[in-house]
């Protein structure tokens, strides 16, 4: 089987409308783009996904719940039916953080800080799929997308009254997860929290508390897809995905929402990577994870900041033209990804799915959870294997050999020529 190439035309190197290039700012303003890089793929393949309308939560204001510029959060809802209609999957939205006044103030001007620029409808594809050909296990669940309009992974908890920016991650959780409990979920025989990318890191961090909601006799676990950002050195020797985190944590007051578990041993910055939240969880954990996420091989590994004059950039624009000294600092970087999950990874009740491909998002995008050319491990595409862990039909601890060896990918290739508006 071929490995297939998707063409992502994105301007990751350039200037995006509004915002300063400079510093940490540039790779927080591109953040908030991370999940559309992807999704764009999703939209050209055939039969037409379902499309599911956007609903606002009354009353949230009232509780402080609200997005960056004060609008009311917001979720999608599809009804599951049959065998499913007491079964809940709740997907939370990624899109990158905001680590600074500058890029919140520039986020609240787009869907990923305010709810009047979210779309009224999205395509429910992947994990969300309402067809038993596309999402076999989860097809006939309710399944919900809550959108992402806060800019700290939903666990933030302050304000700045100057700039006129809400910090309410943490409120828009709870009100979401009170609402979804009114919708019916409080019946749940099963729930799975999932997220993509920021929504990965929050389903970590969130994953616990999601248990809490239920009684004993539910089956709760949790699904983090994309959300394994690693506390790693960038090309030049820095720290430029700490450095944002770090600027997460202190602007939203993420700390007042970490771990007390891991508070008392590290600083807060380091309690919101996620290899260092994994140990305090205790409630079932899937990570699935490309082994050279594509994000942050763009974002933390090589940004322009530790690649002033563009060493990286062919490199990164397809994995192709990466260079042997560059491919082994990407294997360095896998290793680094395997070396924190090891401990994680001996427990019977976690589940595993690191595959050696240059991507980002893969439960959510039907060509890479499941279809007939799937990414694979061992013959095993990503849904099976998440179905296999949840109900429990099977351990799943899948780790892909070593790029080059999976030919089954479907790897991010960027055009970085367009400039984004």
């Amino acid at each position: 089987m071929a490995m297939k190439l998707i063409l992502i035309v994105v301007g990751l190197a350039c200037c995006i409308t509004g915002v300063i290039s400079g510093g940490s700012e540039i790779h927080s303003a591109f953040s908030y783009l991370e999940n559309d890089f992807v999704a764009a793929k999703a939209s050209s393949s055939t039969p037409q996904p379902l499309m599911v309308a956007l609903t606002l939560i009354q009353g949230a204001a009232s509780k402080g719940a609200v997005c960056l510029d004060g609008t009311l959060p917001g979720y999608h809802l599809h009804r599951g039916f049959g065998s499913g209609a007491n079964s809940w999957v709740i997907q939370l939205e990624g899109g990158g953080w905001c680590n600074t006044i500058r890029s919140c103030v520039f986020r609240k001007t787009t869907r990923r800080g305010s709810s009047d620029r979210m779309e009224k409808q999205i395509p429910f594809t992947g994990i969300l799929s309402n067809k038993a050909e596309e999402n076999p296990d989860f097809f006939n669940w309710n399944r919900v997308k809550v959108r992402y309009c806060d800019g700290a992974s939903f666990s933030g908890d302050g304000e700045d009254t100057g700039a006129n920016l809400q910090f309410r991650g943490q409120k828009i959780w709870l009100a979401a997860m009170k609402e979804l409990m009114s919708k019916g979920m409080q019946n749940a025989d099963q729930a799975l929290l999932s997220g993509c990318s920021a929504g990965g890191l929050a389903s970590i961090i969130h994953c616990d508390e999601f248990r809490g909601l239920f009684p004993k006799s539910t089956k709760v676990k949790c699904l983090s897809d994309a959300g394994f950002f690693l506390d790693a050195t960038d090309v030049s020797g820095g720290r430029t995905l700490r450095n944002l985190f770090g600027g997460v944590v202190k602007l939203q007051e993420v700390q007042k929402n970490l771990p007390a578990s891991c508070l008392s041993k590290l600083d807060p910055t380091s309690c919101f990577f996620p290899q260092n939240l994994i140990s305090h969880v205790t409630t079932p954990l899937f990570i699935l994870n490309a082994a050279y996420d594509a994000w942050q091989l763009q974002a933390s590994l090589a940004p322009p900041s530790a690649d002033p004059h563009g060493a990286w950039n062919s490199c990164k624009s397809n994995h192709a033209n990466c260079n042997s000294s560059q491919i082994q600092f990407l294997q360095d970087f896998r290793n680094q990804m395997l070396n924190a999950l090891d401990g994680f990874s001996l427990s019977s009740q976690t589940g595993l799915y690191i595959n050696s491909c240059f991507a980002h998002c893969q439960s959510e995008r039907q060509d890479t959870w499941f279809g007939d050319d799937s990414p694979l491990i061992k013959n095993k595409p990503i849904a099976i294997a998440v179905g296999d862990w949840y109900f429990d039909r099977q351990v799943v601890k899948a780790i892909d050999c070593a790029y080059p060896c999976d030919k089954t990918c479907h790897n991010l290739v960027f055009n970085d020529s367009i400039e984004i508006d």
